[in-house]
């Protein structure tokens, strides 16, 4: 298959992350494991909050050594990620007549993370972070999460201001670089924004396993930004730990999300990608009238070593007179299993799960972490006189975590659009490179 000329110049970039991954320095740190015994499961134990949430999340090891500093008044380090896939389609002829797919090579994501922590200024800690990512989809530079964590240890609680993700479903809350597939479930990218601007209050009481997050957010600094939707909304999310006697290797989470928000300009618009980032929308509303949504939404997870299996239910009810007062709704199931041993790594503090590191990378000699998954996905977008259509995909696939740092993803999808009385099925083959400092 031919590819752009923009996307040729990109085509020798996995081969020179591998190579890097294979031949980098393995520098050691007092907190690794040469110091202690923890694994990486056990150690996202006790992790604290810090502002940036999971995009501040360390890797256990190290790429290089000269992103770290610490100042007279706050340490800063230094990161980054970078995202790169391939997609091919095989489309059956309804699917041809609905959608058009190229098949080609893509940037997904390039992103920078300053973070930090303020010192002897308080005795609470506060933190920091700024990020900056290429947009591709807009061609532009872009702030991402970026704002202060206060502590507030008396309540068991850290408040951030800033921009930050709403809190609303344990994926949504994890960075995408840590999740278990290439993209988010459809349903999510098409009922809850990215990022938001506002505060959110953050908790853990770890005697009873109950984590929360509250927030409250306005788009009086985003109103020109593509993920700004609502002129404001207010989001909960509440955890247990129903399972919780040994964290480090076995747990079971149950979560409810709740969303309230009133609509930018009085109109929605809906829609999302088939998890490819390169395709087209696949299910899209069109602009509509609507006075705002309320969005609840379901979450459990249970892992216990090498396994884990997890679902979340969205439903989200619009008020809009003129289209009848749709509800949407959709979800995704899945299992992973981490067929070198390896357990994914649990963060009680923030709700949400961290990166596999492997317990044998490549560059040490060993095979690195390989990771199976497989995931169900679905979403309808008709409802009331919308006719936004509903897409069903069943995705295997395979990481290959090379180390903290590389890893390849391997996927194979089968999709389902049905939409406009028609439906039209729709293979996917596609490869992610990914990078992170």
């Amino acid at each position: 298959m031919d590819l752009n000329r923009r996307s040729r110049r990109y085509a020798a970039l996995p081969i020179l992350l591998l190579a890097a991954a294979l031949t980098a320095p393995r520098p050691i740190r007092a907190q690794e494991p040469a110091a202690t015994t923890q694994t990486p499961a056990e150690a996202a134990v006790n992790a604290p909050m810090e502002a940036g949430e999971s995009e501040a999340d360390v890797p256990l090891r190290e790429f290089v050594k000269w992103n770290e500093y610490n100042g007279p008044i706050s340490t800063l380090r230094f990161g980054g990620g970078f995202l790169y896939d391939y997609a091919a389609y095989d489309q059956d002829d309804v699917s041809e007549q609905q959608i058009d797919f190229s098949d080609g090579s893509k940037l997904r994501d390039f992103r920078f993370l300053l973070k930090g922590k303020f010192l002897k200024i308080t005795e609470r800690s506060v933190t920091w972070s700024a990020g900056i990512m290429w947009d591709e989809a807009n061609e532009r530079w872009a702030m991402r999460q970026s704002g202060v964590m206060i502590g507030l240890p008396k309540i068991s609680s850290e408040v951030f201001i800033g921009r930050t993700k709403e809190g609303f479903s344990l994926n949504k809350v994890m960075v995408g670089y840590h999740g278990w597939t290439h993209e988010r479930a459809p349903v999510s990218d098409a009922m809850i924004p990215i990022l938001a601007d506002g505060v959110k209050w953050l908790g853990y009481l770890p005697k009873i396993g109950l984590n929360w997050s509250m927030g409250w957010y306005g788009d009086s600094y985003s109103n020109e930004e593509s993920f700004s939707t609502y002129e404001h909304q207010q989001v909960a999310r509440v955890s247990w730990l129903r399972i919780r006697t040994d964290i480090a290797h076995t747990l079971l989470h149950v979560g409810v999300s709740l969303r309230d928000g009133k609509a930018e300009n009085r109109q929605l618009r809906l829609r999302a990608r088939p998890e490819s980032f390169q395709a087209p929308y696949v299910v899209d509303t069109g602009l509509f009238d609507a006075q705002g949504s309320f969005t609840s939404g379901l979450e459990a997870y249970y892992r216990s070593g090498s396994l884990l299996v997890g679902s979340e239910l969205f439903l989200q009810d619009v008020d809009s007179d003129s289209t009848g007062d749709p509800s949407f709704n959709g979800g995704e199931v899945f299992v992973a299993w981490n067929i070198t041993g390896e357990t994914r790594p649990y963060k009680p503090a923030g709700g949400y799960f961290l990166a596999v590191s492997p317990s044998r990378p490549v560059g040490q000699g060993g095979p690195g972490a390989i990771e199976l998954v497989l995931r169900y996905s679905d979403v309808d977008l008709d409802a009331g006189t919308l006719r936004g259509g509903r897409y069903r995909r069943i995705t295997p696939m395979v990481n290959w975590h090379l180390s903290d740092n590389i890893r390849l993803e391997f996927a194979y999808g089968v999709g389902e659009l049905d939409r406009f009385d028609v439906t039209g099925k729709t293979r996917f083959f596609t490869m992610r490179t990914q990078f992170t400092l």
